[in-house]
């Protein structure tokens, strides 16, 4: 079991994010560790795999801002030119704090990246490194997450007057439950997914 780390030490400490697209139910959501130094560029690129998106639109970040206690804290956009200096750290810098990441703004997939522990790096391990996760990640293009629950509807139902459409657009079949954790670590260090970018 990795050991815990205080925030404030973060020599070659490891974080711990959870991933969870916002309001899907049952949730969708992948647990995953990251070298503390990544940049937010790079997070992109690691969250695309983890999820199982395609990389194929565009994307942002939020981060709450400051405020007195007790108020509605507002989200602030990061610029993207900030994403290749701006580090993991700088933004999650202690246990609890969240980021939202926004894969596709036509389909609109919110995400909270909630940093969960900071832990020692595993001597011999390789990172990024998937620990856990659940529910398939929806198809490119559904129409978000509304499209998606039809998709589903339609899929499930033979009767569905969409059914044949969305069965073929599928690829002949989808799990909504599907998810392994060792396809997605051999997707980082097996050899057969995509290589990400050195930023």
């Amino acid at each position: 079991m990795p050991k815990e780390r205080k925030a404030d030490d973060t020599g070659g400490a490891i974080w711990q994010l959870k991933v969870t697209l916002l309001d899907s139910r049952p949730p969708i959501w992948r647990r995953f560790q990251v070298e503390s130094g990544v940049t937010l560029q790079r997070l992109h690129h690691i969250l695309q795999v983890v999820m199982g998106w395609t990389d194929s639109h565009m994307h942002g970040y939020r981060r709450p801002a400051a405020g007195p206690s007790g108020t509605r804290r507002r989200l602030l956009p990061i610029e993207s030119a900030d994403e290749k200096a701006t580090r993991v750290a700088d933004v999650l810098r202690r246990p609890k704090d969240k980021l939202f990441y926004e894969y596709d703004f036509g389909d609109s997939w919110e995400h909270e990246v909630l940093l969960e522990r900071i832990v020692s790096r595993t001597p011999g391990e390789r990172y990024p490194m998937v620990v856990a996760g659940r529910g398939a990640c929806p198809p490119e293009d559904v129409g978000g997450l509304s499209g998606y629950y039809h998709f589903l509807e339609a899929v499930k139902d033979a009767r569905h007057p969409d059914h044949e459409e969305m069965i073929e657009w599928a690829g002949g079949r989808f799990d909504a439950a599907a998810f392994d954790v060792q396809t997605a670590n051999r997707m980082f260090h097996g050899g057969w997914g995509p290589r990400l970018p050195d930023v």
